[in-house]
C-alpha cells in the first residue's frame, strides 16, 4: 500500500472550498512537488495530509507503515520564529518531542539524533549559537535539522527556500535531494517551478486545471507546458 493515499478529496475552511477532487498517491521514496497557483490550497493540502485540518469531503488514507510520530513538517517561518530567543541545539532537539512520550526529559539515544541531524545539515559550528543571531539559509538549514528529528520515512516541506538568497536556495535544494537519495520521502510545496521539475519524480499541480502525475508526465501535459513555457512560469 502507498505511504498516502488521497480519494476524492475535497479542501478548504469552514464551506469554502478551495480544491476539490484532489486523487493522488505517495509511494516510499517519492520526491513529490505541490504547485500551483496562490489560494489554490497547496498549504492547505499540507495542513490535511498532517492532520491538522479536517478534509471538506474525501479522505487521506494512511499506510500501515507509516506511523504519526514518522512525518517531519518544516512549515513557513513567521517573524516572530524568525527572533525566537532559543540555542540552535534547543530548537532542533525540540523536534524530538514525538518521541518522548510520557518522558519530560530527552534521552540519550534523542540528544545523540539531534547532534546527527545537527552534523548531517552541515550547522555544528553553530550549536551553541542564539537562533535569532542567525542568517535567513542558517535558519532554515536548524529548521529541516528539527523535521529530520521527527522524520523517520516522510518529510513535508511548505516553501522549504521563501525569502533565502540564490547560494542558500541551492544549498537548500541540494540537501533536501541528498535526504530524497537515503531514502526519506519529500512532500514540498514550491513556487519554484524549474526547481520543481529539476528535483521532483512527481508534480501534483492544483488550481483550476489539475494534475498528477511524474515529472516527465507532467512536462508533456497541457498544463505543464503552459507554466512552464508560454506563461514563463519560473516561479507561480
Amino acid at each position: 500500500m502507498a505511504l498516502i493515499t488521497c480519494q476524492d478529496l475535497s479542501l478548504g475552511y469552514d464551506s469554502h472550498i478551495v480544491a476539490d477532487n484532489l486523487n493522488f498517491t505517495v509511494n516510499k521514496g517519492d520526491y513529490l512537488c505541490i504547485v500551483g497557483e496562490n489560494g489554490s490550497g497547496k498549504t492547505t493540502l499540507m495542513k490535511t495530509l498532517l492532520n491538522l485540518r479536517e478534509p471538506l469531503g474525501g479522505r487521506v488514507l494512511i499506510g500501515d507503515e507509516l506511523g504519526a510520530n514518522e512525518i517531519g513538517y518544516l512549515p513557513q517561518q513567521t517573524p516572530v520564529q524568525k527572533d525566537f530567543p532559543a540555542s540552535v541545539r534547543e530548537i532542533v532537539l525540540s523536534g524530538c518531542q514525538g518521541r518522548c512520550g510520557l518522558r519530560p526529559f530527552y534521552n540519550k539515544k534523542e540528544k545523540q539524533l539531534a547532534e546527527d541531524c545537527i552534523r548531517r545539515m552541515g550547522i555544528s559550528d553553530l550549536s551553541r549559537r542564539c537562533y535569532r543571531d542567525l542568517s535567513g539559509g542558517q535558519q532554515q538549514r536548524v529548521l529541516l535539522a528539527r523535521a529530520l528529528c521527527a522524520a523517520r520515512k516522510v518529510l513535508l516541506l511548505d516553501e522549504p527556500v521563501a525569502g533565502l538568497d540564490p547560494k542558500a536556495t541551492s544549498d537548500m535544494y541540494s540537501l533536501i535531494k541528498e535526504l530524497n537519495d537515503d531514502g526519506i520521502t519529500i512532500i514540498m510545496i514550491s513556487h519554484d517551478m524549474s526547481a520543481a521539475v529539476k528535483y521532483a519524480s512527481h508534480i501534483l499541480h492544483l488550481g483550476q486545471s489539475q494534475f498528477f502525475g511524474t515529472t516527465n508526465e507532467y512536462l508533456k501535459s497541457s498544463i505543464g507546458q503552459y507554466f512552464l513555457f508560454e506563461n514563463g512560469g519560473d516561479n507561480i
